[in-house]
């Protein structure tokens, strides 16, 4: 696409100047300081950290229902010293500090009915009959309207069809006055300006199907089109327009299917529309494939350019996730991209009609320009502008281009403080049109040059900085997450599955001394959704195998250990490459081998890859010898070995990323190892003899030994020459290794090294101001992703007195939503567990749950999942559940939520501690006090404030926990490794005859 024609510059500018004269004098409410709603602006544009708390505070004002929760917000948000604090705020916080009284219920009203009026001002009514009213008074002031129902976050499908059901109220409620307004200037045929429907809505595709997710693309198409059909029937009955908005990028395909979807299916009626968003980098893409799809189809198409309302969402998510940020980044790119592309679409008029949503009066002047220059029809463009935000520019607009629609956000609002603070971020953002000129009052000529030019500016002198270096190797960054909003994405998994049924089912040996070994004895491993299908017949080891493989590792370290530690290192980084090139291939096994689903396996590989990349940095920093002291004449040093033969017994719930982990661990800092993975993952296993062949590692350094535990599991842990056992999964088990390993066996030569992660009982604690759209489903992933099979998975969810009504309400609604079946199918949120002793343990507790609490929530799979012989459990939500109950105390290891009530934060904190495990905890809370009460008081090893409590990430949140959830140091962080390692201390007497060298920082002899 090209750009716009320097050659329009001076007359866009020319035009510039005129809407800025026609506005002169004005500005728009929200920065009038005359207003209470102007002096929070402007002391928000001032001060950062003042605007941080005042939006924080204004998003959680909703939530605060009584006059002490008020107080108390206003007192933890804004009772500082910062002199940039406006007075009534601070004076208020004061006042509720000490007692408060009448006084401080004054102000705490006042200060709610102006936050709450702020609101008002860019909602046009929260009641059909209010937004009717308002819709007429628009009308007779000459704007069109697009009307947008706020609360477009869904948690469950009762959600999302009540969302539905609030379109149809208003719609009906307008249908009954359209009668009665006539057409905007006196349009033809009864439409405004003679060509456009008077009845204009916007919907959000997400908010209408609430298991909207980009890995099951058909399936969110499916559930969106049924929501939003009789939404659209009811508008075309009304003879109205329909405007497809785009939300967040993760939707961005499914929100075209949509389109493609109705326009097909009605293509005689033409009023539909659809957003594109100029920040996305694949803007100009979108817009071209898209009119070359309508070009195809012979139907024409109404499109709505905006720049994008989740710019920070889109590049903070991006650069989490190490993936390429998609938006732009730099804000005049967003300027030109929107110039480029509105031109085109202008140059596309014949089938294409254009409704430019912008404030920026350069941009609509270069729009202006361009229609004009390309001689296209008035009816097939339009403009429009955000109800409550930039009443100069609407009234300038009017006047020069009369065709101007408002785009109005209506409803409750709970759902308003939102939308509020997504505009008050766009208006004190720097580089903000309208804070630029309205509050900033910068220069004209600057805000009328063209966005190149800007561009240009802005990157002189700029330069880029070298990421960090540590040992040589590029700075740790954690492996990107599965991106399903990319097409190869969703495509690789499918065909990985396809590719390991080929070649399924046979025998899988031991791996001992870098030879494949057979044994009589196995144990199959089978798909938990399809217990007949097969992965292999695993070979089981007994006690001669694991003698040999011992034998072989003992031998082995004696070579091993001296290696360079950027060595050992190196084939860590080998290992890793390998997983990275076959990353599919290992989440497709464990798809089918224990039942994740596909973004869990992608998480678990990418662990490893984590646990491989950054242990070999950490080999590499530990092994360089370390000076210690600075006496003259003296030189010590301190340096590390291995320990010597690691047995490495690993869970099944996390078969690659924990089994490398320990692993790799134990390998790097020279400690050859037996691995024994557990049998129902015995396969995923396997994979790691082929990964460390691939890595080029010497012959027993790694030896492959699954085995049954009641045959062989005792043997390798009592083993004399074992000197380090690294051990994940149930305390019963935990506690056995640890008492045995105590005892020295005949010929033993080292105390034994025990480490152990040993589960837990995780909690997550919702407080009275939490945000529920986020706890919901937050605490939703915590207990079920992956069937509630993490050692971090929240079991017990307590909820503060004052919101636990609401709080269950909106869970139970979303467990009753998500779909159960395959984990192969992404459309299904739950699977089957492990294998079938999982599921009968976990049966087994559903009944004790069922028999202490109240069921909520008992959702099975269908009769026909169930005929196939799957390990199904129920979905299971109890409540009524106090800290005296079993199913509050035991660990389960399965899909089963006690929901537990306290009447405060005190109680909250004492219940969330009240069991002998203390792995992971997660508190929902917008209460600065209480989360930093939560950081004090809440005792688990990692502590998550407003996240789920499941998903750490090496280095980032180093994982592990204390009491009975383990002992040892946590994995993936920075004192790991010290456990395999033995500390060795050199000293040298330097003095001969007297003398000793001088080192350049030597200060003594001054």
């Amino acid at each position: 696409m090209s750009a716009t024609p320097t050659s329009l510059d001076p007359r866009i500018i020319t035009r510039g100047r005129e809407f800025f004269s026609s506005i002169s004098g004005e500005s728009p409410s929200v920065f009038n300081k005359g207003w209470w709603t102007g002096k929070v602006m402007d002391w928000a544009m001032k001060n950062e950290d003042f605007k941080v708390q005042m939006f924080r505070f204004v998003d959680v004002l909703p939530y605060l229902s009584t006059s002490e929760s008020l107080s108390r917000h206003i007192e933890e948000y804004f009772a500082g010293d910062d002199s940039n604090i406006p007075d009534v705020l601070k004076w208020g916080a004061t006042k509720t500090k000490f007692g408060g009284g009448l006084v401080a219920k004054v102000l705490n009203k006042t200060i709610r009915s102006n936050i709450e009026s702020m609101a008002r001002q860019f909602i046009i009514g929260q009641e059909a009959k209010e937004a009717v009213k308002g819709i007429k008074k628009l009308r007779k002031d000459g704007f069109a309207f697009v009307l947008d129902l706020l609360g477009e976050a869904t948690v469950s499908e009762v959600e999302s069809a009540a969302y539905r059901d609030g379109y149809l109220e208003v719609l009906n409620a307008i249908h009954k006055e359209l009668d009665k307004w006539n057409a905007l200037d006196n349009g033809a045929g009864g439409l405004d300006w003679g060509h456009t429907p008077k009845v204009n809505v916007a919907v959000k595709p997400s908010a209408f199907y609430s298991q909207s997710k980009p890995v099951d693309l058909e399936g969110t198409v499916d559930g969106m089109v049924a929501s939003i059909e009789p939404v659209y029937k009811k508008v075309m009955e009304m003879g109205g327009f329909m405007c497809i908005d785009m939300e967040q990028l993760k939707y961005k395909e499914a929100t075209v299917e949509l389109y493609k979807r109705l326009r097909t299916k009605y293509p005689d009626y033409p009023h539909l529309g659809i957003v594109f968003q100029a920040y996305l980098r694949s803007v100009d893409e979108d817009v071209s494939s898209f009119i070359g799809w309508a070009r195809e189809v012979n139907l024409p198409v109404s499109i709505r350019l905006v720049k994008g309302a989740y710019w920070d969402y889109e590049t903070v998510l991006a650069k989490q996730n190490d993936w390429p940020v998609p938006v732009w980044t730099h804000k005049p790119e967003s300027d030109m991209a929107y110039e480029r592309v509105g031109r085109y679409i202008l140059e596309n008029s014949d089938i294409c009609h254009f409704a430019c949503a912008s404030h920026n009066i350069r941009t609509i002047s270069a729009i202006m320009e361009s229609a004009a220059e390309l001689k296209v029809p008035e009816e097939r463009y339009e403009f429009q502008v955000l109800y409550g935000m930039a009443e100069p520019v609407r009234k300038g607009l009017k006047n020069v281009a009369k065709r101007v629609r408002l785009y109005c956000p209506y409803g409750d609002l709970l759902p308003g403080m939102a939308y509020l603070v997504r505009r008050l971020l766009e208006n004190t953002a720097n580089e903000s049109f309208l804070k630029q000129t309205f509050a900033d009052e910068a220069d004209m000529d600057r805000l009328l040059e063209n966005p190149a030019e800007t561009l240009r500016r802005q990157l002189e002198g700029k330069c880029v900085t070298p990421s960090e270096d540590k040992g040589g190797l590029p700075r740790f960054k954690n492996f990107p997450p599965a991106d399903f909003t990319l097409a190869a994405e969703r495509d690789a998994y499918p065909a990985s599955i396809a590719k390991l049924r080929k070649t399924m089912g046979g025998t899988v040996p031991l791996y001992i001394n870098g030879q494949d070994v057979t044994t009589a004895d196995t144990l199959d491993s089978y798909n938990p959704a399809l217990p007949s299908e097969i992965l292999g017949s695993v070979c089981q080891a007994g006690v001669e195998e694991v003698d040999r493989a011992v034998e072989a590792a003992s031998a082995a370290y004696l070579t091993w250990r001296d290696v360079a530690p950027e060595e050992r290192a190196e084939a860590l980084l080998k290992a890793a490459q390998y997983l990275k090139d076959n990353v599919h291939d290992m989440a497709a096994l464990q798809v089918l081998e224990v039942g994740k689903q596909w973004d869990q396996a992608q998480a678990d590989v990418g662990e490893a890859i984590d646990f491989l990349e950054y242990y070999a940095r950490e080999m590499i920093r530990l092994g360089k010898p370390r000076r210690m002291g600075r006496a003259p004449g003296e030189m010590s040093h301190l340096f590390y070995q291995g320990k010597g033969v690691a047995a490495v017994i690993a869970p099944w719930n996390f078969p690659m990323a924990i089994s490398v982990g320990m692993v790799s661990a134990a390998i790097v800092c020279g400690n050859p190892v037996v691995y024994k993975p557990a049998g129902s993952s015995s396969c995923v296993g396997r994979a790691l003899v082929d990964m460390w062949k691939a890595a080029g590692l010497p012959d027993g350094v790694f030896n492959y030994c699954p085995g049954r535990g009641s045959v062989m599991g005792d043997h390798l842990v009592d083993h004399p020459e074992v000197s380090v056992i690294a051990f994940t999964g149930s305390m019963e088990v935990g506690l056995r290794i640890q008492e045995r390993a105590a005892k020295v066996q005949p010929g033993q030569q080292q105390c034994k090294r025990v480490i152990a992660e040993m589960g837990g009982k995780n909690a997550i604690i919702i407080d009275d101001d939490a945000d529920l759209d986020e706890a919901v489903l937050g605490v939703l992933y915590s207990a079920f992703g992956f069937q509630g099979q993490k050692c971090s998975a929240c079991s017990r969810v307590v909820v503060l007195d004052s919101i636990y009504d609401r709080f269950v309400e909106r869970l139970t609604e979303a467990a009753k939503s998500v779909k159960l079946g395959p984990s192969e199918n992404p459309a299904n949120y739950m699977g089957p567990v492990v294998d079938k002793a999982a599921q009968q343990n976990v049966l087994r507790y559903v009944k004790i749950a069922e028999e202490e609490g109240r069921v909520l929530v008992k959702r099975e799979v269908s009769e026909d999942l169930k005929a196939t012989g799957g390990c199904y459990v129920p979905l299971t939500i109890v409540g009524d559940i106090t800290r005296d109950h079993r199913i509050a105390q035991e660990e389960v290891f399965g899909p089963v939520l006690s929901v537990m009530r306290a009447k405060d934060m005190d109680e909250a904190l004492a219940i969330a501690n009240s069991t002998k495990f203390a792995l992971t905890g997660a508190i929902y809370s917008r209460s600065p006090r209480n989360l930093e009460r939560a950081y004090k008081e809440f005792r688990v090893g990692n502590l998550y404030l407003n996240k789920p409590s499941v998903g750490a990430l090496v280095e980032r949140h180093a994982f592990g926990g204390f009491k009975m959830s383990g002992v040892g140091s946590k994995s993936g962080g920075p004192d790991y490794l010290l456990q395999f390692l033995d500390p060795r201390l050199v000293c040298e007497n330097t003095m001969r005859r007297g003398f000793a060298p001088i080192e350049e920082d030597d200060d003594w002899l001054s």
